[in-house]
């Protein structure tokens, strides 16, 4: 992208770099350190002034001590091919003193310290990964690896060849329309992020491969593994198989099922964003019995745990209102009739208890009448392990007033979401007619909300789910709905949990770089300079909070590593002086001191 010269800021922005005018920050755009006032010099026009200040705060100070930060070239236009002239000794001026001289010979950037432009490639190292078949045309838009990268990463893609464009998420290069920010985010906070895909036909090749790296972001859409002709459970197994090596994997299969699956509203159902009612059903026998006994109490939720965008979600009512006034005073019976809405679409269908029941079992069978629901039920089918269960939640008649989609970045809450559905629906699930409202992190509307699950819910997350040992994933959400009854105060309404995702979430600004049929060749330069910041800041968080992860991770195995060694030298001096962990314990707080 070429740049030119813009007048000097004023106002704020002048103000601001008044009291910071030698302090140097990283521009991750090209890598190159410049004060405050350079930078909103050459931002201003293309951002809001709020906007650049926040992309200050986001960019990495110069260290004082050591080498220094190389100094930036002047930002002017380039000339055309042929007729740019590089002065090989010229000393750079600071963006406040360089002037663009129309017919002034100027020193353009290298190459190398830019965005590739379409047809580059930087994913051919620092691991190589040669070996790999490429699908990928470039890489669009990714900024130049670090020679020195403190942790090498990688983000694994999969391009389904039996789908045009290589499936729906991608951009006209082949890549997810979303790789770039995560991967420049990576390589800002000093680590390199290799741009790779899975090709199930390699997969022993793959994983000799990626043993290498230090840590992988799996950015595999649920089902195009096995849409390309691949197992799920292989590459599963493969990544596990990592996990156990010590190579970091975000999110990991263990965290996206057990996040993912829709029982993880049971293990947090005794927490404040939980409900004590709600119940899984894994056999015929307990979701028949289970159902009919909430069914006759109150509205039900129903969710299958495989679906997605809405589908297999059906919010319930009996059509008579004949609810019992306490749980398991009654059932209901066979021949009840159930009004019911599904998520996926919202529409409507009636049928009886033993029909729904019948469906959810066996699919579209004679006893399950006549289906318009896209999916085919069977929710059941295959068992516990093959991911087979159905939740059961009491309805929230508040859904129609919209959820909160809180976009997390690790225990980090980056924005709010209010979906709130079209009229006379129940879904926002997104092409439903849904409305969309954005919100920070400090939205005081959602104020109790924010501190209770942050502060008090969020620690407890991963441990109710049984996975302790594993971190909370890079980019994650979490859907909130209203409990409370109308009326209820704000500082006494109850929201509660009704989905984590951490599998694939989606940039919704990068949107644009995504193909649709009236935009086949979009690509990463098409989103917006605005949302393109934004991006940018997400990629950015992630891309720190990955790599405390890896230092906490670094620090603790050879801190395991140190006290291996201890014991083995006590051990050699007398058994049990090994064994006497007080004396472990001070001799290694001795070393640290």
């Amino acid at each position: 992208r070429e740049r030119q010269r813009i007048p000097a800021p004023t106002g704020i922005l002048e103000a601001r770099a008044s009291i910071m005018p030698a302090e140097k920050r990283i521009d991750a755009e090209d890598g190159v350190a410049y004060t405050f006032e350079e930078l909103a010099e050459y931002y201003k026009g293309k951002y809001k002034k709020k906007a650049i200040e926040a992309y200050w705060d986001e960019c990495k100070p110069v260290k004082k001590k050591g080498k220094a930060a190389k100094e930036p070239e002047p930002k002017v236009k380039a000339k055309s091919k042929g007729k740019a002239k590089a002065k090989t000794k010229a000393e750079p001026a600071p963006k406040s003193k360089a002037k663009a001289k129309a017919k002034a010979d100027a020193a353009p950037k290298k190459e190398s310290g830019r965005p590739a432009l379409a047809g580059q490639y930087r994913s051919g190292k620092p691991v190589n990964v040669s070996p790999l078949t490429k699908m990928t045309k470039d890489d669009l838009g990714l900024l130049p690896q670090p020679k020195k990268p403190r942790f090498k990463t990688a983000l694994v893609g999969i391009y389904v060849r039996s789908q045009p464009n290589g499936g729906t998420d991608k951009s006209s290069n082949g890549h997810r329309y979303d790789s770039i920010p995560f991967a420049n985010g990576m390589i800002g906070a000093d680590m390199s992020c290799q741009l790779i895909n899975y090709v199930h036909e390699e997969h022993d090749v793959f994983f000799e491969v990626v043993k290498n790296f230090d840590a992988l972001i799996v950015r595999c859409n649920p089902g195009q593994i096995k849409a390309d002709g691949g197992y799920q459970n292989k590459f599963d197994d493969g990544m596990r198989a990592l996990r156990k090596q010590g190579i970091q994997v975000w999110p990991s299969p263990d965290v996206m099922e057990f996040m993912g699956a829709k029982d993880a509203l049971c293990k947090i159902a005794d927490m404040s964003i939980g409900l004590e009612d709600t119940l899984a059903y894994y056999d015929a026998a307990a979701f028949s019995a289970g159902f009919k006994k909430t069914m006759a109490f109150q509205p039900r939720v129903i969710k299958q745990n495989r679906g997605s965008a809405g589908e297999g979600i059906w919010i319930i009512k009996l059509k008579s209102g004949n609810y019992c006034k306490s749980y398991g005073e009654r059932s209901c019976a066979d021949d009840e009739v159930l009004d019911m809405m599904e998520a996926n679409d919202n529409h409507s269908e009636e049928h009886t208890v033993a029909e729904f029941v019948e469906f959810c079992l066996n699919g579209r069978t004679a006893k399950s009448g006549t289906w318009t629901s896209k999916g085919v039920g069977k929710y059941l089918e295959g068992g516990k392990e093959a991911g087979g269960q159905l939740v059961d939640q009491r309805f929230c008649p508040r859904i129609v007033e919209g959820e909160l989609r809180y976009n997390m970045i690790g225990d980090t809450l980056f924005g709010i979401i209010h979906k709130k559905p079209k009229e006379g629906g129940i879904s926002a699930v997104s092409g439903t007619g849904s409305i969309y409202t954005f919100y920070g992190p400090k939205e005081k509307k959602f104020a109790n909300l924010t501190k209770s699950f942050l502060g008090t819910d969020l620690a407890k997350i991963m441990p109710a789910l049984g996975l302790t040992e594993e971190p909370i994933p890079l980019w994650w959400t979490s859907d909130f709905i209203n409990a409370s009854p109308p009326g209820t105060p704000e500082k006494d309404e109850k929201w509660i949990v009704g989905e984590f995702n951490c599998s694939c979430v989606g940039i919704s600004k990068c949107l644009a770089a995504c193909i649709t049929d009236d935009a086949p060749n979009a690509c990463f330069s098409d989103i917006a300079k605005k949302d393109a910041l934004e991006t940018r800041k997400i990629g950015s968080q992630v891309g720190r909070k990955a790599l405390n992860i890896l230092d906490k991770a670094q620090k603790g195995a050879k801190a395991a590593e140190a006290m291996d060694s201890l014991k083995l030298i006590l051990k050699s001096a007398g058994p049990k002086l090994a064994e006497d962990e007080n004396l472990t314990k001070k001799l290694m707080e001795w070393k640290r001191s």
